[in-house]
């Protein structure tokens, strides 16, 4: 269903990168590699990037680094990510909490602090939204999400040259919030790469439209779908821009008090404030289309009405017509018995009869109504 929360595939999910990239990366979940570490020994040293199948082969290599990102993918992600979380040190609650918000929700627990966003995948017009967790601490960002979520996995390729040019001199807080807004301004770019998905759909039915043999019922059930799915992106929109907002004005204890660092969370809040009116501005177009089918519909209703108009029309002159020689038939027949020197007398009166009739109601019709020449002149 479009909209519905679920841990379930994102392979269809687009990236900057080309198709056989992402296909690459699922791969990569597939052979078992489902732990990516990327961590700073100390401030000078070069970062450190691994990849494994068990998140517990990094947990040294963690507490011993001043910084570090481990991105974990959970084939069931609250029964999993709570393990991971209590193996790194979190609240064990603070996964099932999280998890329980409408698309986004944001846990500031002092020590720790965590977030959900939604990462959204569109195809066609079916479009999923799949929870992405990313838990922080003092010295750790901890992204846990479903198997085929591969966005991060493709930040992951450049995510150790990322801390290399922090400044060594930049305080382990400024670091640690310049790296989480990597990681959100990563997955809002992925998201928003997901309207293009309902633009081409849009592009394509606006061709449909216009087609006068296209299936109405089937066009309209098409727009509703797309529209729906539009405003449950819109929703993970405004869901994601709580989030950031909490961040941003929050005040959390893990996060930077630099105003420097913490306006690159406020340029977050702008970007998503610009893909809103422009998620917007589409459901307008989209509204617009419904309209327009509305009014083709109408079109259509009015043409068949002007039909039976005209077909009523001509039936009571016909109808005019044959009564008056009906009648008169009727009086011959019962009062004269027609006999034989009377029945070409009587045939004459009868076709004189019925053409004036017929002349005198088309007279009559045409004085009173001004009939088409095709159905939808009416």
């Amino acid at each position: 269903m479009a909209g519905e929360m679920n841990g379930g595939q994102d392979a269809g999910e687009r990236t900057t990168s080309t198709n056989g990239a992402a296909g690459n990366e699922l791969e990569l979940y597939q052979a078992g590699k489902r732990v990516i570490c990327v961590s700073l020994p100390h401030l000078s040293a070069k970062p450190i990037k691994a990849m494994g199948t068990d998140p517990e082969e990094f947990l040294g290599q963690v507490q011993k680094a001043t910084l570090s990102w481990v991105d974990y993918a959970a084939l069931d992600l609250e029964r999993d990510g709570t393990k991971l979380a209590v193996l790194y040190g979190f609240s064990e609650t603070l996964v099932p909490n999280l998890l329980k918000g409408y698309y986004a929700s944001f846990e500031d627990r002092e020590v720790e602090l965590g977030i959900m966003v939604p990462a959204v995948r569109v195809k066609g017009a079916d479009l999923k939204v799949y929870p992405l967790l990313v838990l922080v601490k003092k010295n750790l960002i901890l992204t846990v999400h479903s198997t085929e979520v591969v966005r991060l996995v493709q930040f992951s390729r450049y995510a150790d040259t990322y801390l290399k040019k922090l400044p060594d001199i930049m305080p382990q807080e400024d670091k640690l919030t310049m790296m989480l807004v990597r990681i959100l301004d990563e997955n809002n770019t992925r998201n928003f790469e997901q309207l293009r998905e309902i633009e081409e759909l849009a592009d394509s039915m606006s061709g449909t439209l216009i087609d006068p043999s296209a299936q109405r019922t089937a066009v309209g059930k098409q727009i509703y779908e797309m529209k729906h799915s539009l405003i449950t992106y819109l929703n993970t929109l405004w869901r994601t821009l709580d989030v950031v907002n909490s961040l941003r004005y929050g005040d959390a204890d893990v996060i930077t008090d630099n105003q420097k660092v913490l306006a690159k969370v406020g340029m977050l809040a702008d970007e998503l404030n610009r893909q809103i009116e422009l998620s917007e501005h589409m459901s307008e177009v989209l509204a617009s289309g419904l309209e327009v089918l509305q009014s083709l519909y109408n079109n259509q209703l009015q043409i068949l009405n002007n039909r039976m108009s005209l077909t009523m029309t001509w039936l009571t002159i016909l109808g005019t017509a044959v009564l008056v020689p009906n009648t008169l038939a009727t009086i011959f027949g019962f009062v004269f018995g027609i006999e034989t020197n009377l029945i070409i007398w009587t045939m004459a009166v009868i076709t004189m009869s019925t053409v004036v009739s017929t002349a005198l109601a088309w007279w009559w019709v045409k004085r009173r109504v001004k009939l088409p020449k095709r159905p939808d002149e009416l």
